[in-house]
């Protein structure tokens, strides 16, 4: 079954995209689409917009932007597996920290399509992300660095990298839900 956003509407405008046929106008509505579910806490609905051989990483404030979670501090450096377990975890009452979920709102500019390979795009963004739980609102704001591939005629992500741009985590502590 085809993600929906929340217009009930098919998630990727190029349903049917081979990558020499994307627009930066299609990547768009793919990126918009995802963080509305993300802001929905659709988790297991966002979780299918990744590739099976997928990454998701959030580097540490003081890392270069192309540090290998190998041998750097990541906050967040999931396969597609951990991924999954992480969506699992978050949906869960259990998850205290997230339990009753946060309320979270993206906001996604700045798209850029900066390369586009025979397999992927590289897509570029600007984004800035408000959580709001027990009334204390943060702010997290950075770049992100997208690999997207073309699955079954879909737009999907092979990796997603989120580098924030303020000097730490010290105002908010933790990243708790996904950026």
């Amino acid at each position: 079954m085809e993600p929906a956003d929340s217009w009930g509407m098919n998630m990727t405008a190029a349903a049917t995209a081979t990558l020499q046929t994307i627009a930066r106008a299609d990547v768009e509505d793919f990126l918009f689409a995802e963080v509305d579910l993300i802001d929905a806490w659709k988790l297991p609905e966002w979780l299918e917009l990744f590739t099976d051989d997928a990454h998701y990483l959030v580097p540490s404030t003081d890392v270069d932007a192309e540090a290998k979670p190998e041998n750097n501090l990541f906050y967040i450096a999931d396969d597609r597996f951990r991924l999954g377990e992480r969506v699992k975890r978050l949906m869960k009452r259990t998850a205290h920290v997230e339990f009753p979920h946060s309320k979270v709102r993206h906001i996604v500019g700045n798209v850029r399509i900066i390369d586009r390979r025979e397999d992927e795009l590289k897509v570029s963004t600007s984004f800035i992300a408000h959580r709001t739980k027990n009334a204390v609102t943060d702010v997290y704001f950075g770049t992100g660095l997208y690999r997207l591939v073309v699955r079954d005629g879909r737009i999907a992500i092979r990796e997603k990298r989120s580098i924030l741009a303020s000097d730490g985590l010290r105002q908010q502590g933790r990243v708790s839900f996904i950026l």
